[in-house]
This record gives C-alpha cells, structure tokens and sequence, in this order.
C-alpha cells in the first residue's frame, strides 16, 4: 500500500509516494527492509505502531520504498510511513490522492513540522484532495485550505479511525 507524503527539499515542497509491504513471515526472525529512509527509523515507528496500536507486527515482514530512488532523512517521512505500513498490515488501502506528513514520536504523539501550510498548498496546487496533518494550533487550523481536506491527527492512536473512515 502507498500514498504520498509531503516533504522538504531545501526551502521547495515535494511529493514523495511511500510504499509499504507488510506480510506474515515463514521465518523465525522477521525481514525488515527500508529503500530511500533509515531502516532504524522504520523499525522505531514499528514499534510505536505495536505498542501504541496493538499491531502485532513482530511476527511479520515489512518492506518500504520511497518511489522514484530518492532518500528521506526528514522525519515528516513518519506519519506517511505509519500510515503506509498500518493499510498493509490491515488491508486497507488509502484513496490515491491522499497526502500526508508530521512527525511521530515515542508516546504516539503526531508533531507538527515546519512549513505546514506550504506542504498543503503545495498538496492542493498538485490536485490532491486530502491531506492528513498533524492537529494544529486552534489559529492555525482556522486558516481555509481551498479544495483540499485537511484531517488533523493528534496520536497514532487517531489514525485508526481516519482509516475507517477514508
């Protein structure tokens, strides 16, 4: 399963589709492998999903791309990559012009990241019609993103619902 997160190259906004493939293992010890981000990030947000979500995926195989070679250090890569690896593992997929960014840390917790109101402009310029963002100030999430849906998350814990019901 993949969708697109909106990340930073310089001062400039691109989208980065991210792919993930998560599937139980024949093995004892499960393969983890990561193309374009940090294997050592991947296997971080993987635990927060197994603590925080109940997904048991210490008995499965995951594999993630970043499509197109390129390589992402930018920890807004992680609520894309969460979010990949959580309609996976669920067979779920997400609608296609589906965007999304924000930090994830050890509690669960979806922090924002600079320059969010570019990335959706940017999501919006590019005829995407959602993006999922970590929950803003109260004056922040009062400004209007035309022809885009923004769905703010606070935790991962809140992504199990935006699923459902995307």
């Amino acid at each position: 399963m993949g969708l697109l997160a909106a990340v930073l190259e310089g001062s400039r906004t691109i989208l980065v589709e991210v792919q993930a493939l998560v599937s139980k293992t024949s093995f004892q010890i499960p393969r983890r492998t990561a193309a374009g981000t940090d294997h050592n990030r991947m296997n971080l947000l993987m635990a927060v999903m197994e603590k925080r979500l109940g997904t048991e995926l210490s008995w499965s195989d995951a594999y993630l791309n970043v499509a197109g070679g390129m390589k992402i250090t930018e920890p807004s890569l992680d609520l894309a990559i969460v979010l990949a690896l959580l309609s996976s593992y669920r067979n779920r997929p997400l609608p296609t012009r589906t965007v999304a960014f924000g930090e994830v840390v050890l509690t669960g917790e979806i922090r924002a990241v600079n320059m969010m109101e570019a990335r959706i402009a940017e999501a919006a310029k590019m005829g995407y019609r959602t993006v999922i963002v970590p929950k803003r100030k109260k004056a922040e999430g009062e400004k209007k993103s035309d022809g885009i849906q923004v769905i703010e998350v606070a935790t991962v814990q809140d992504l199990q619902s935006v699923l459902r019901n995307l």
